[in-house]
């Protein structure tokens, strides 16, 4: 049974730092692409960045480019993204993905999913 849960969220201030840790059980380590999601009320999901098995592969939002970095320990199986510069418009719920077919932006993609974690920017 492949699980994913997020960890990490919580409320930070504009122009700081927070970092968002997901951890897959139930999937052998270099086996699968992941990716974070996130959602705003009222907004559909939105993809915001992804990481090959290998690690050597990242793709991102071009909104969140130069701020967040994705990345994955194989040895622990867990993905990780660090959030730097963030905005308010950063505030979402975001969620960690495992497995895809198709565009990695897109939700639908998607095979696994974690409960998400809330992320709350104050300007």
């Amino acid at each position: 049974q492949v699980q994913v849960a997020e960890s990490g969220g919580g409320s930070v201030q504009a122009g700081g730092s927070l970092s968002l840790s997901c951890a897959v059980s139930g999937l052998a380590s270099e086996a699968y692409f992941a990716g974070w999601f996130r959602q705003a009320s009222g907004e559909e999901r939105e993809g915001v960045a992804a990481i090959s098995a290998s690690g050597d592969s990242t793709y991102y939002v071009d909104s969140v480019k130069g701020r967040f970095t994705i990345s994955r320990d194989n040895a622990r199986n867990k993905v990780s993204l660090q959030m730097n510069d963030v905005k308010p418009e950063d505030t979402a719920m975001y969620y960690c993905a495992a497995i895809y077919i198709g565009p990695w932006a897109r939700a639908q993609s998607w095979r696994y999913w974690g409960q998400g974690s809330q992320v709350s920017v104050d300007s």
